[in-house]
């Protein structure tokens, strides 16, 4: 971790400011496409609970591909581990679900909320959902199978998003941010255990 530009101590506050500012962003490219970005989310149970049993599917594969023995898989495992476990290693399960529930809304506000829809305005529902999903793989483009894990993730969430019958971002949301709470565990848990 010494080569890395952000130090462990340093990694928690950053990332919250950096997710953070997701969310100005997404107002800016709002306010120039002419989107809301927080116009489709409301409360609602449905999409409360969809969102919830939503993320059942995505840890389960998180979980399955922790023990796959492919290359690009523990690759992918080993730079998560490295860099996300090192610096999660000191914070609290709370730390951990407020940097996840941070980067669940600014996220999906930003990817969901205004550039699904401006692609959708743009070409269509179909080509709006694989674009914005491959510019949200690109941003997330670890190693270049994460770029494609992470493509097929936002689907799945921009799918969500229309999930019930109506569209409403707080479902992509709570599978985002629960998605992210349960990975950190992880990936911290796999640290410590790898330092014993």
């Amino acid at each position: 971790m010494e080569n890395t530009p952000i130090k462990p101590e340093n990694f928690f506050k950053t990332a919250c400011y950096f997710e953070s500012s997701l969310i100005l962003v997404a107002i800016v490219l709002g306010w120039i496409a002419d989107i809301n970005p927080f116009e489709s989310i409301h409360f609602s149970e449905n999409a409360v609970l969809f969102g919830f049993f939503g993320t059942i599917p995505l840890y389960l594969i998180f979980m399955t591909m922790e023990h796959m023995p492919y290359d690009s898989i523990q690759k992918i495992r080993q730079i998560l581990i490295d860099t996300i476990g090192a610096s999660m290693n000191k914070q609290n399960w709370a730390d951990l679900f407020i940097l996840a529930a941070i980067a669940g809304v600014a996220e999906e506000v930003l990817f969901r909320g205004v550039i699904q829809p401006w692609m959708e305005n743009s070409w269509g529902m179909n080509p709006g959902l694989i674009i914005s999903s491959l510019l949200f793989g690109l941003i997330h483009a670890v190693t270049p199978l994460y770029a494609i894990l992470a493509t097929v993730i936002s689907i799945y969430l921009g799918l969500s998003l229309d999930y019930g019958g109506e569209r409403n971002l707080l479902t992509p949301i709570v599978i985002h941010g629960l998605y992210d709470f349960l990975a950190f565990i992880a990936i911290t848990k796999s640290y410590r255990d790898k330092l014993n």
